[in-house]
């Protein structure tokens, strides 16, 4: 009963803003399809825009696929430092895209990792400018930490290369962050199948953003309702509390003695 209890008022919040799903639609990249399969069959709150998919007045917009109920949350896709990132969040803002903004800024363009450093520098910027920011990250204590102290309302660590479907090649730093950081932890980027997104939240992370997975799925609707399926199995696995690991040998589940009649 207990378990039930906590399962119905499980929510968790980020800038003052409560949501119920676990799972974070990445549109990179977005079709009508990818949106209603996240909304519908991955029950997803929140959804990420690049700046430059607002194509205010163009031809493609897709402000025009996303529900007026889901929240938005503007990435600086495209940023290579913090003066440009900061110059994106505002022009999101500018054109009603709220005060959340997912700070991404990469100047790698082989591998698209994350620069940490100038994430921070931006994060300070827009936390101040009254942004709720939620900056993508190389997944690093001290950087979360630099991070946290800047105003970030969540972590967003990478779990493996953007698009590479690879899972969380980062476990164990990651599982540090969530042990260690009271923000929310959401795992990002790499997610490529259900039982990876199930793991992380065994481990205990906030939530899930998948993107890649679910887009270049055969069944995408299909997709989409099994990522749910699995982010709220691992949710319910990590608060019931995962049963020990025993570091060698074995252990009987059932009793190796008495079932013999003695003479």
């Amino acid at each position: 009963m207990g378990t039930n209890r906590k399962e119905k008022n499980d929510t968790w919040s980020v800038g003052g803003h409560e949501f119920h799903s676990r799972f974070i639609l990445g549109s990179g990249k977005y079709s009508l399809e990818l949106i209603e399969a996240a909304i519908k069959q991955a029950d997803a709150q929140i959804i990420t825009l690049a700046l430059r998919r607002a194509n205010i007045g163009g031809t493609e917009n897709i402000l025009d696929y996303i529900p007026k109920e889901a929240t938005l949350l503007p990435n600086t896709s495209g940023a290579r430092n913090a003066e440009e990132a900061v110059r994106i969040a505002r022009l999101a803002r500018e054109i009603g895209c709220g005060d959340f903004i997912k700070i991404e800024i990469i100047n790698d363009s082989k591998y698209l990792l994350p620069d940490n450093y100038e994430t921070v520098k931006a994060t300070e910027i827009l936390s101040k400018e009254g942004f709720i920011v939620m900056p993508y990250m190389y997944p690093d204590l001290n950087v979360a930490r630099a991070l946290r102290d800047a105003g970030a309302a969540s972590i967003m660590p990478l779990g493996a290369p953007i698009g590479s479907n690879k899972g969380i090649c980062t476990k164990e730093f990651i599982q540090i962050l969530i042990d260690e950081m009271e923000l929310p932890i959401i795992v990002d980027a790499g997610i490529g199948k259900p039982s990876q997104a199930c793991e992380a939240m065994e481990m205990g992370a906030t939530a899930i953003m998948a993107n890649t997975a679910i887009a270049t799925a055969g069944d995408i609707p299909q997709m989409a309702e099994a990522f749910k399926k699995a982010i709220e199995a691992g949710r319910q696995a990590y608060l019931a509390g995962l049963g020990r690991v025993l570091k060698k040998g074995a252990s009987a589940s059932s009793p190796l003695t008495g079932f013999l009649e003695e003479e």
